[in-house]
């Protein structure tokens, strides 16, 4: 050190001595110094300022920026206001932040060392978890049976090895209603039940299986399933609650994408990049992959966020979020503001990640109201059709300009001067009158200008590298980090993302390269869920630390890695699963097997399981004839970024509608009553594994609503309308409402009750003049009927 150096430096500590320690220990020692250190943050030492506490470093010299003290003493951030009582003069606070300024030299600057600010976590360690190593195709066990499908094969181990006896398998009405259900979300019609019942081949089974999922209605029931992944939603929620009028294309590309049974590999690389691939001249495709990227829009936003800085940094948060936990079953989004408390996520990690995303163009425009970006999504036909309209307004509104201009040239040589304003009075009153009817049909060109067809997306944005932002806030910025992908996750170092590019199409290749730990594992996992009500890893989010440890490791590994060999076939796994005797198996209760294994986790029997609320739904339109078949398009009467229930309370949705469920609009903070009573998605957030609950209202619902008894008395008249003898129509109700032909007491019951129901009612006909008692008794039949516990409940 230079003699200049050794006086800059004994100055710069005199200021310290002088302008900054008396703060530090008038207003910070009685917390955060030797004798009490809340959050571990020491100040009265350079190492304790250093190192900082829970919230990270305190001070990074020459970086006031970067430096958690000075965000906390000027107010900064809402969330970190120190002194808490009252804040520092604006002199103090100048003091410090020039001290920062010049580098913090301290008394102790020679003898302190500087903190390390290698990795955060242990890799090595993190790595040993079992959902960071890469699945491993183990042979299924060899059982004394013989020959065993792989599946039970390892289901049948874990029994045996356990004590336990799997129970019969189910009977065929039940079967087949269960396999409708779960690939449809409709029952069986009668005609399914009668043509299964009278197939006594081997493969009666499979061809059911197949003919399910060759049904354009498996893509609706499944592409609900990933829309509560996806958080879809058709108005934007929060402060804001403006329409998604363009949401419903993302919509019907799931729905097309897994009826097309698209490898879950493209699914997810469209989903993430799908601007970035190369499509060629396919015009279709190249839409296709643009509507892909709604995914990444279409979570809720705080449109009127004034710091335009923090509405992005928390738009970005919620696709990472989004993308951990569908995808990866990762909480990525507790990196945020510090390494990940439990998983081996650092703080670097997730800014990493944030630079793709914030090199990514979501919105156009931050500024109040903020404007999600759409992608035009047109065919040529449909441009060459806008721009003749267009032309035709041009020519109309040239045609006005030349009327206007030769009048107005008439009125000048007569040396009359009007403002522009007025001018058009002193026009002769043809000219007037012909203007009038020009403008008039300007006005109807351009109302009836074609609807260019928009679908919310993402392109490519700035590309650039991300700070780290100091306990989450964007006013604190640490170390820029590269793009790349978690340590964790790449034990061999990757080559750096392009400068070029903001690096999804990497990402998203890196995902589904067959080769990463996660991808594979987290999907068949969600599989598994739908078809048996909960995952081999129960909490089909959250693979990490935190997250449950799956009943049958190696079927897992086993599923993940076949799924992968079969070209990513969501319907291929579908029919493995499907076909295996694990699945076919009744859900007869055992004694024995309870006690052993109350929870039924490995699969002795199959559980019960209740409805979701859309298929509870669609299976009353079915059974009383009222159901509307058509798929796609969009039902919201609203124009994009309309308000629809705001703050205003103003209530512009309607669900007074007899398609699928899935084509109902989801109104954020406005739910339809009977999604919000049967336990829908909150749609707000990713749910990967709603909650059943069994509540009081979803009875009563059954019992009193007004459109339960709409439905039942479309039912009564269905069923009057079929068959003239009374069995025959208890027959068809019992079919039709729990897949299987009644019982011999049932019918006595059923036609009991409709004796005496239909006497008392045609009494009172006599006396006030009521409706039909035939139909009325017949309604009340089937409201007993689709109330009980075997509507609402697979077996």
């Amino acid at each position: 050190m230079d003699h200049a150096t050794e006086l800059d430096h004994a100055e710069g500590v005199r200021f310290f001595e002088t302008k900054v320690r008396p703060v530090l220990a008038q207003h910070c020692y009685e917390c955060h110094a030797a004798d009490e250190q809340e959050s571990e943050l020491r100040v009265d030492t350079l190492e304790g300022l250093l190192r900082g506490g829970h919230a990270g470093p305190s001070l990074v010299p020459g970086k006031p920026a970067g430096s958690l003290l000075v965000t906390a003493i000027g107010y900064r951030d809402n969330d970190l206001k120190m002194p808490p009582e009252q804040k520092l003069s604006d002199t103090e606070i100048a003091d410090i932040t020039r001290w920062v300024e010049i580098g913090a030299p301290h008394p102790d600057s020679d003898s302190v060392q500087p903190v390390q600010r290698g990795s955060e976590i242990d890799l090595q360690a993190g790595r040993q978890h079992w959902a960071f190593q890469r699945p491993q195709k183990s042979e299924p066990p060899t059982l004394d049976a013989g020959m065993v499908d792989p599946i039970d094969a390892f289901v049948l181990a874990r029994l045996q090895d356990a004590g336990l006896q799997r129970v019969p398998p189910a009977d065929k009405a039940t079967l087949l209603r269960r396999a409708t259900f779960d690939l449809t979300g409709l029952p069986p019609t009668p005609a399914e039940i009668d043509a299964f019942l009278a197939d006594d081949s081997e493969d009666a089974f499979a061809k059911v299986v197949d003919r399910l999922l060759s049904s354009p209605h498996y893509g609706e029931r499944w592409g609900r399933h990933w829309l509560d992944i996806a958080r879809y939603a058709d108005s934007n929620g929060l402060d804001e609650n403006v329409v998604h009028a363009h949401a419903w294309r993302y919509r019907d590309y799931v729905v097309q994408s897994l009826n097309d049974d698209k490898p879950y590999s493209d699914f997810i690389v469209e989903q993430l990049a799908g601007d970035l691939l190369d499509s060629g001249d396919d015009i279709n495709l190249r839409n296709e992959r643009l509507i892909a990227t709604g995914f990444l829009v279409l979570g809720p936003k705080v449109l009127a966020e004034k710091d335009e800085a923090k509405m992005e940094m928390d738009i970005i948060d919620e696709q990472l979020d989004t993308l951990g936990r569908s995808i990866m079953g990762l909480t990525l989004g507790c990196a945020r503001c510090h390494t990940h408390k439990f998983d081996p996520i650092s703080h670097r990690d997730y800014y990493a990640l944030a630079g793709i995303f914030k090199s990514t163009r979501t919105m156009d425009s931050y500024k109040t109201v903020a404007q999600w970006h759409e992608n035009l999504v047109e065919t040529p036909q449909q441009t060459a059709a806008f721009e003749q309209h267009q032309q035709r307004v041009a020519d109309k509104q040239k045609q006005i300009d030349q009327t206007v201009a030769a009048a107005t040239a008439a009125l000048e040589t007569n040396d009359e001067k009007w403002k522009p304003a007025e001018r058009e009075k002193h026009f002769p009153a043809d000219t007037q009158a012909t203007l009038k009817t020009l403008r008039e049909e300007l006005k109807k060109l351009q109302d009836a200008a074609p609807e260019r067809p928009m679908a919310m997306g993402v392109v490519e944005g700035e590309v650039a590298d991300t700070a780290v932002h100091l306990r989450g806030s964007h006013l604190t910025l640490g170390d820029i980090v590269p793009r790349r992908f978690p340590e964790v996750l790449t034990p061999e170092p990757l080559p750096p993302l392009p400068d070029d590019r903001s690096g999804r199409l990497e990402f998203a290749r890196w995902l589904t390269d067959g080769k990463h730990p996660l991808t594979a594992r987290v999907m068949v996992n969600r599989i598994w869920r739908g078809h048996f009500g909960k995952g081999l890893v129960g909490t089909v989010d959250n693979f990490g630390l935190q997250g449950d440890p799956p009943t049958h490791p190696e079927l897992l590994d086993w599923l993940a890695v076949r799924f992968v060999e079969q070209g990513w076939s969501i319907k291929a796994m579908h029919r493995m699963i499907m076909l295996s005797e694990t699945y076919q198996t009744s859900s007869r209760y055992d004694a024995d097997n309870a006690a052993l294994d109350p929870d039924n986790q490995l699969y002795w029997r199959y559980d019960l399981r209740r409805l979701e609320a859309e298929a509870i739904r669609d299976g009353l339109l079915a059974i009383s004839g009222n159901l509307d078949p058509t798929l796609g398009g969009s039902l919201l009467q609203l124009k994009s970024r309309e308000y629809v229930f705001n703050h205003t309370s103003q209530d512009r949705s309607t669900y007074g509608i007899h398609r699928r469920s899935i084509y109902v609009p989801v109104i954020r903070n406005h739910l339809y009553d009977m999604f919000k009573l049967f336990d829908y998605t909150d749609a707000s957030v990713l749910t990967g594994d709603r909650n059943t609950s069994t509540l009081a209202p979803q009875a009563l619902f059954m019992m009193n609503s007004q459109w339960i008894d709409e439905i039942t008395t479309a039912m009564a008249e269905r069923l009057l309308t079929h068959d003239d003898a009374v069995e025959a129509r208890v027959q068809r109700l019992y079919r039709q409402a729990y897949g299987r032909r009644p019982t011999t007491d049932e019918v006595s019951t059923a036609t009991q009750f409709l004796e005496h129901f239909q006497t008392v009612l045609e009494q009172q006909a006599d006396a006030d003049g009521a409706d039909d008692p035939q139909q009325m008794a017949w309604q009340a039949l089937c409201q007993a009927v689709i109330s009980s516990s075997e509507f609402v409940y697979l077996r």
